[in-house]
């Protein structure tokens, strides 16, 4: 990067990328400014990228600063560069991100946030499924309790899975699954799993869905995995102040009840050279033994 007051000049992969204001703190307590965080995103690409590309994907875009306002963004903001390759869907314009120059391009733009779509380009079926742990509370020690919990019904169901912190106060389930499964199947072992395990656990979990009606109890929310809607990217920064990363876990760490703000942009590089993708030792799950089950 050639480096300015206002604005440096980029070359990747063959395309020019103007960054400006590669000086301006985006996350101002860890000291993170544009430029550092152009520098993250690269490291953090080939993982990144892995869950966005092939995707319809929302951005949450803070111009000046994760701790200033933000919008969500849907339709690919223009001028739109020749390399980055859109992907439509019901009028809306998403951006495929499928390279490390779209990735930085979005970058520039303070895109601090990303939530890819749960089914690829071109299809309606599920591509994973993931169950979403919600705290009631802004700050909820039980949290990685209660994804231990649910890993080990998924586990009594034979069903392996990985837990990733949200990056902001929750945790989700991540199930790498077999291709064919619909939404509505998901949903249905959802459900069977909540509600086991708020029958077993009534002081702890609740499927309510309207938050001030939950007390302290952590949500289960099961109905979040469906066509059009989103949720966190594994390894997308999230806008908090320690810049934490939404990070799987290996479940002897969940067992020792790590904090999400743990794992942010400052040691998630260091991290991933020493664990790699966690997501990705997991094999595709059969689930038809519990789908039989239940029907």
């Amino acid at each position: 990067m050639t480096v300015a007051t206002t604005k440096g000049t980029l070359i990747v992969e063959g395309h020019e990328l103007t960054i400006t204001n590669p000086g301006k703190p985006l996350w101002p307590e860890m000291g993170i400014t544009k430029a550092d965080y152009i520098t993250k995103l690269t490291e953090l690409s080939p993982y990144l990228l892995r869950y966005c590309h092939n995707r319809h994907l929302t951005t949450i875009r803070f111009p000046n600063g994760y701790h200033q306002k933000s919008f969500y963004q849907k339709n690919a903001p223009n001028p739109v560069p020749a390399f980055v390759k859109l992907a439509p869907l019901d009028g809306i314009d998403y951006v495929n991100l499928d390279s490390l120059p779209t990735l930085l391009w979005l970058g520039n733009l303070a895109s601090l946030e990303f939530h890819p779509s749960f089914h690829r380009i071109g299809e309606t079926l599920p591509a994973e499924w993931l169950i979403d742990i919600d705290p009631t509370l802004e700050e909820e020690p039980r949290i990685m309790e209660a994804a231990h919990i649910i890993g080990e019904v998924l586990d009594s169901l034979r069903i392996q899975s990985i837990a990733k912190t949200s990056g902001a106060t929750g945790v989700q389930i991540y199930i790498p699954i077999q291709m064919g499964y619909t939404f509505e199947q998901l949903r249905k072992v959802g459900f069977f799993i909540a509600s086991y395990v708020v029958k077993r656990y009534p002081n702890l979990f609740t499927i309510e869905r309207f938050k001030k009606n939950r007390g302290d109890k952590i949500y289960i929310d099961y109905l979040q995995h469906w066509y059009g809607k989103t949720l966190s990217a594994p390894y997308t920064p999230r806008a908090r102040k320690d810049a934490s990363v939404s990070t799987p876990l290996l479940w002897k760490e969940v067992e020792l009840r790590p904090e999400p703000r743990d794992f942010n942009l400052l040691n998630i590089v260091d991290r991933l050279s020493k664990v790699g993708d966690l997501i990705q030792t997991v094999p595709l799950q059969n689930l038809d033994a519990i789908l039989t089950r239940l029907e």
